[in-house]
């Protein structure tokens, strides 16, 4: 079994992909939109013909799956976190600084009693990241 996040922008997702791609050097390694679907979406409202169906996403050697969703509504990532791991505190302070950018800092990046850096950040699209150095 394999377990991969599926977040939905509603509406911002190629916005978010290039964010993840400045960030942390994220890479889209399939995007399709609605207009390129081999089959017809009754339920999704017109104008949003461009906007993303489905993507994949490489963060480092994880995958992530990402969409606009319906394109409608406001984005609610709560009761979730992603958490990075690093290996380094200078990483770490990167990732950090860089997903704080129009975002929120929920705790600094900080030495901690199990980490020599550990912070969360819901960044700019409302999704929550916890950044961990691991030893």
């Amino acid at each position: 079994m394999h377990v991969e996040p599926y977040l939905c922008f509603n509406g911002r997702c190629e916005e978010a992909l290039d964010f993840y791609r400045d960030a942390l050097g994220a890479e889209v390694t399939m995007l399709m939109r609605f207009k390129d679907s081999p089959e017809p979406h009754e339920c999704q409202p017109a104008g949003t013909e461009d906007k993303v169906m489905h993507a994949t996403v490489k963060i480092g050697e994880s995958t992530i799956m990402a969409s606009d969703g319906r394109c409608e509504g406001p984005l609610n990532f709560e009761g979730i976190s992603l958490s990075i791991g690093v290996s380094d505190v200078a990483q770490a302070k990167q990732y950090f600084e860089a997903l704080s950018q129009g975002g929120e800092v929920q705790m600094p990046l900080v030495k901690t009693f199990w980490s020599p850096g550990f912070g969360m950040v819901a960044d700019r699209f409302g999704v929550s990241w916890m950044i961990n150095v691991v030893e």
